[in-house]
């Protein structure tokens, strides 16, 4: 891919700028602004449809490579009482996860580039090193010789005395809760205390920064400033810098009660900890009298473990000393952080809608999306509410390339395309909440501010058939583009920012295919317009399903902890509280809100081979729900056809649940069947992991179209599958999943209230 690129801004209002950030590597490329209609390259189906717009982006550019710096690490700015010479000592509480992956920095004030500074490392040979530089090549590398185990605590130090002696302490500190292992007498093996005479005076005064979870590359003129390497696999925990001797005794005492005139910096990552989450995520606090705050670059994950946990409490927020710890990875990205090629000016009377800067380079064309809102006091009826906070969790997934679970997941070998190949070579790019760490720990975090590779019409996903997420909802603007409705769209983002004000002017709103990931403040401004008279659409299925929250200084990045439901990792014990917030995270089932009580349905199953179709049921034909089968015979089969896996209902599937939480005013319309032993009840369905689960044999393995009415004239209506929207263009747009989808519609936008359940014929 010769050019590639992001935008800064996700949605915005006419009038406003909206800046591209991109990387070609050729001499020039074009950009122009486009409308994306639909996104399906299926010979099927009507095909790729993008709209040129008229706007003052339609110019070609010059090329600019630009490099995207992951990993995560801490910064400490440059500062004269850092610039540290013997007597001095650093130390640090580790939990390495991958100490055998290379040299890693740990605390360090390096310049790689003239091996100049000092600083605690893993060394290549998986022990802890203490490193010293003078700046003219000369190093003196310290190892304790031997290797450090992952996933246990160690008490780190390094020193050199008054009389130039290095002291290296790698001391396992083990307890029955918080690590790997529970037997401290065990570890001798990977126990040291090294000393001998220093021959280097360490050139602390380099001009980088104190990093942690990594060293010193270069300085530069990026965005970025530091370019940071070396970069560290696992936890740190309470690190100190002290000017002066500290004698092993002292070491301990400086843990948890640092004083003294040798303090130079003690960094405690609890101090962030408030009753309500860590709201200053970016932030690390020194608490020594000298104040030498730090930073955090690329989202290490906190709220974790610390040294000292002993699990009697799970929530950080309630034992902010137990969770003095940050996770860092390698591959942790938040920010790409690029230089801005060029800003478009929203035009004045550009209609909502979803549109993309076109990038083209020699034969390779990119397309970056971006929503333009309704200018407030001019919405229209109707609201298309996009589920943007899912498109993120699925952001750059690598699962595909899993290929032994991939093909058990969909029954077949997955396709890769192109973006998948870049995906394979440039890690960098990021991941997904779906994929784990080169250190095999979850993803909790994924940011917007990056290219985000499957987020781009043509794109087919490798977990469909056909398409998956951002672009099988362009299956939807496709249909009410071509039925001619006048629809607005609006982004879960601005829902959980602005509340149910958002959805206020709308008569009715629709959902995306899979709006799976929902933060409380969605899930009550969406309870709060249905409580209002709102009629909603729930076109899709494993909604309203996993707790995510906003990362207080930057929106663009949502926070994810999985666990005790249909995962592609778990959380660690004590780490299933959202960092963000303090909020129980996992899923919004086990938090007492399960999808059935605002949608009336909720996550049944799934299946990834074929699609099926649904069944009228008898409450469609006696008046319950037959309002919405107008034009439809009584005997046919709903979407026996469609673009997803060849039929309406498919992939995931949603079903009526009363001890759940749907309503009892609700009824079935019509329920799916017929599907394959590749459908499979989800885990959290489940008791007991026993034979008869599967499409063929559970009863329970379907997918009901439900209709209940809700206060004030309001209405929910729920397809109960992803595939859905897959059907709706087939035959030209005139079939029995256009004709309900319309139906119901025409009914919702109508100034009539939404029909009763029971006497709708009244």
């Amino acid at each position: 891919m010769k050019v590639i690129g992001y935008g800064e801004q996700l949605s915005v209002y006419p009038g406003r700028q909206v800046n591209f950030l991109v990387s070609c590597d050729a001499e020039q490329y074009h950009a122009d602004i486009v409308k994306l209609i639909h996104g399906d390259t299926n010979p099927e189906g009507p095909g790729l449809k993008i709209e040129p717009v008229r706007t003052d982006v339609d110019a070609d550019f010059p090329g600019q490579v630009q490099r995207v710096h992951s990993g995560s690490h801490v910064l400490v700015d440059d500062h004269p009482l850092l610039h540290v010479t013997a007597p001095f000592a650093l130390q640090v509480f580790i939990a390495p996860t991958t100490p055998h992956k290379g040299a890693q920095g740990l605390l360090t004030k390096w310049r790689d580039s003239d091996q100049a500074g000092y600083g605690l490392f893993i060394g290549a040979d998986g022990c802890l090193q203490f490193w010293l530089g003078d700046g003219s090549g000369e190093a003196q590398r310290v190892t304790s010789g031997k290797p450090l185990l992952a996933g246990i605590w160690y008490l780190a130090s390094g020193s050199v005395n008054g009389d130039g002696e290095i002291q290296l302490r790698q001391e396992p500190f083990v307890t029955p809760t918080n690590g790997r292992f529970a037997i401290a007498s065990s570890l001798e093996s990977t126990t040291a205390v090294v000393a001998e005479q220093a021959r280097v005076t360490p050139a602390s005064n380099n001009g980088v920064p104190l990093v942690m979870g990594g060293c010193t590359e270069a300085l530069t003129d990026e965005p970025i400033g530091v370019v940071v390497g070396g970069h560290y696999n696992g936890k740190l925990d309470r690190p100190r810098v002290h000017r002066g001797a500290v004698s092993p005794e002292q070491v301990m005492s400086q843990v948890e009660t640092p004083r003294g005139p040798t303090v130079v910096g003690a960094w405690n990552f609890q101090e962030e900890i408030t009753p309500s989450g860590i709201r200053e995520t970016r932030r690390i606090t020194d608490v020594s009298p000298n104040r030498l705050h730090g930073r955090t670059v690329n989202a290490p994950t906190r709220a974790v473990t610390g040294y000292n946990w002993q699990a009697r409490e799970q929530n950080f927020v309630h034992a902010p000393e137990q969770y003095g710890a940050i996770h860092f990875h390698d591959d942790d990205l938040d920010d790409a952080r690029w230089r801005v090629s060029f800003t478009l000016t929203v035009p004045e009377d550009l209609p909502s809608g979803l549109y993309a800067a076109r990038l083209r380079a020699d034969d390779d064309t990119d397309y970056v999306p971006f929503y333009v809102r309704p200018r407030k006091g001019q919405e229209k009826k109707l609201c298309f509410l996009v589920p943007t906070a899912s498109y993120m969790a699925y952001a750059n997934d690598h699962v595909t390339l899993w290929a032994p679970l991939a093909q058990l997941f969909v029954a077949r070998a997955p396709v890769l395309q192109q973006q998948n190949l870049v995906l394979s070579e440039h890690r960098e790019f990021g991941l997904s909440t779906y994929d784990v760490h080169s250190d095999g720990s979850g993803v909790a975090y994924s940011t917007r501010l990056r290219p985000i590779l499957n987020m781009r019409p043509g794109f087919r996903h490798w977990l469909s058939p056909s398409l998956w997420q951002f672009n099988a909802d362009l299956y939807l603007i496709d249909w009410l583009t071509e039925k001619g409705y006048e629809f607005d769209v609006v982004t879960d983002q601005e829902l959980h920012h602005e509340g149910m004000g958002v959805l206020e002017p709308y008569r009715a709103v629709l959902t995306g295919s899979h709006p799976e990931y929902y933060s409380e403040q969605m899930l009550d401004a969406l309870n709060g317009y249905l409580d209002n008279g709102g009629r909603l659409m729930y076109i899709g299925a494993n909604g309203f399903y996993w707790v995510i929250n906003y990362d207080p200084q930057n929106e663009n990045v949502i926070e994810v902890r999985k666990g005790h439901g249909s995962n592609a990792w778990r959380c660690k014990p004590g780490e299933f509280h959202l960092s963000f917030t303090g909020e129980y995270g996992t899923l919004w089932r086990h938090r007492g809100r399960a999808p059935q009580r605002l949608a009336g349905v909720g996550f049944v199953a799934e299946g990834f081979d074929v699609s099926s179709y649904f069944v009228r049921t008898p409450d469609s034909l006696d008046g319950l729900a037959s309002w919405m089968f107008e034009g439809i015979d009584p005997g046919e089969k709903i979407g026996e056809f469609g673009l997803v896996g060849n039929g309406a209902a498919g992939l995931e599937l949603d079903i009526y649940d009363a001890g759940l939480g749907t309503p009892p005013e609700a009824v079935i319309a019509a329920t799916s069947q017929d599907h394959t032993d590749i459908y499979l009840e989800v885990l959290e369905e489940l008791y007991f992991n026993v034979p008869g689960t599967s499409g063929s044999q559970d009863a329970r393995v379907r997918g009901d179209i439900v209709y209940f009415p809700t206060p004030a004239g309001g209405g929910v209506w729920s397809a109960s599958s992803i595939a859905y929207n897959g059907s709706l263009s087939h035959d030209n747009y005139d079939n029995n999943v256009s004709r309900l989808m319309g139906n119901v519609l025409n009914r919702f936008l109508s100034d009539e209230p939404a029909p009763l359940a029971a006497g709708a014929e009244k």
